[in-house]
């Protein structure tokens, strides 16, 4: 995995074909989190194409009542957060007027990522018009990878960084099933914070003028 590096069509990351094909399978899996038809199997629909005006106010009504309770997956409200803390009414309400639209949004970014992941080739080219929204799809890939990995503080960061740097230096295979999958998931979730950052670098060598 090479990291993004700034050219004049946008910015280009190298990734194997290994590479891209987990990272393309992350994001399809949080995809299914936030209710996506799986990627690949249908193309994605424009919600409103085709509607009268009254159609296409009825429609967006009609999202309005859905998803209006707290996501039971600690994931998915990773994603999907209260909107206050203190006044669970507020929250409630606020999730049943934009949760829909929210979770649309986080899918159709996913899924631009994984139609250029699935092209062939090495190289990722992100137009600098998509960096913040690709940047932004991969906070969602890495607050998934943080709740799967039970990281709620800095000190859990920093103690999931030795423990990757302990197993790297070791050499030694996993001794649990567990544990290699922490290990996994821990190298995952570095990586793609390496690579979002690499992506965000490369905009602002570019003067910053899509942000």
């Amino acid at each position: 995995m090479r990291a993004f590096v700034a050219s004049p069509e946008g910015a280009v990351a190298q990734l194997d074909e290994e590479e891209r094909t987990v990272v393309a399978r992350m994001v399809a899996d949080v995809g299914l989190l936030l209710g996506a038809e799986p990627f690949g199997m249908a193309p994605p629909v424009d919600r409103d194409a085709g509607l009268d005006p009254e159609d296409a106010l009825a429609q967006a009504l009609s999202r309005i009542a859905e998803n209006a309770t707290d996501p039971e997956d600690p994931a998915v409200l990773s994603l999907l957060p209260h909107a206050s803390t203190e006044d669970r009414e507020v929250a409630q309400e606020f999730r049943r007027l934009t949760e829909a639209d929210l979770r649309i949004t986080k899918v159709d970014r996913l899924r631009r990522i994984w139609e250029d992941l699935s092209d062939d080739g090495p190289d990722w080219l992100v137009p600098y018009s998509e960096a913040l929204a690709t940047a932004s799809a991969l906070t969602d890939i890495r607050l998934v990878l943080a709740s799967r990995l039970q990281l709620s503080s800095d000190d859990d960061g920093e103690l999931l960084r030795s423990e990757l740097a302990t197993a790297l230096e070791s050499g030694e295979e996993p001794a649990t099933r567990a544990e290699a999958e922490r290990v996994w998931l821990g190298m995952l979730y570095e990586s793609l914070g390496w690579l979002q950052q690499s992506l965000v670098d490369a905009l602002m060598e570019e003067g910053g003028d899509h942000v």
